[in-house]
C-alpha cells in the first residue's frame, strides 16, 4: 500500500517538475536503516521520506517546509499502531 501526496509547492529538479510524491509504507528494515544512519530528527525524516519515495536526498531537501511536514504526517500515519490513518 502507498499514498500519493500532491505538493502545494511543486519543485523543479534537473529540468523535471515534481508535483506529487508517492510514499510506500515503511518496513522494519527501513526503521533499522534510519536508526543506523543516526542524525537529528529532521535528517532522519529526510532519509525516511527519500527511502519511502525513491527520490534522492537533494530532492527532498528542496521541498517546501509545508510539503515536507505533510509528508512527515503521512509517514507518522503509517506508523500509527491503532490503524487510524
Amino acid at each position: 500500500m502507498s499514498e500519493t501526496i500532491t505538493l502545494n509547492y511543486p519543485i523543479e529538479m534537473n529540468g523535471e517538475v515534481i508535483n506529487e510524491v508517492n510514499l510506500r509504507r515503511p518496513k522494519t528494515k527501513d526503521m533499522k536503516n534510519i536508526e543506523k544512519r543516526g542524525g537529528g530528527e529532521i535528517t532522519q525524516s529526510i532519509h525516511m521520506i527519500a527511502d519511502l519515495s525513491g527520490l534522492d536526498i537533494k530532492t527532498i531537501e528542496e521541498l517546501d517546509a509545508a510539503d515536507f511536514q505533510r509528508l512527515n504526517e503521512v509517514v507518522a500515519g503509517f506508523l500509527d499502531s491503532t490503524g487510524n490513518q
